[in-house]
């Protein structure tokens, strides 16, 4: 296990991965905001359907573009939630560290672009 990081020092890696996103992608993201937080709490988990020891680097909640019309706005933020824990626990290094960042960060904004799971599953293994 990789050493505790500071919270600011995590949200860097997060900020990161967000800036080397394409500009494509970039521009249109929209009414979402991305937030760290230390562990997904059990009501989380159990809405997911996750028992431990399984758990979640990250989680999107919101309504994906694909699901937005004209009647969409007026609304809060969708978010995408990186969870620090998790991701600290099952990394060796810093490096280590800052690739599972960028992996979830990329899977949770899939969602925000309306692939599902199978669909992401299948692009993170080309």
């Amino acid at each position: 296990m990789a050493r505790r990081m500071r919270r600011d020092e995590f949200e860097r890696l997060v900020d990161r991965a967000l800036r080397k996103l394409p500009r494509t992608f970039r521009k249109k993201l929209s009414n979402i905001a991305v937030v760290v937080e230390d562990w997904a709490d059990d009501e989380t988990l159990a809405e997911m359907g996750i028992e431990p020891p399984d758990t979640l680097y990250g989680l999107y909640r919101g309504v994906d573009l694909t699901h937005r019309d004209s009647f969409y706005g007026n609304v809060l933020p969708d978010t995408v939630t990186i969870y620090q824990g998790p991701i600290e626990e099952d990394c060796t290094s810093r490096e280590e560290m800052a690739e599972l960042v960028r992996e979830t960060v990329m899977h949770e904004l899939g969602h925000y672009f309306g692939l599902d799971d199978e669909q992401l599953e299948e692009i993170e293994g080309e």
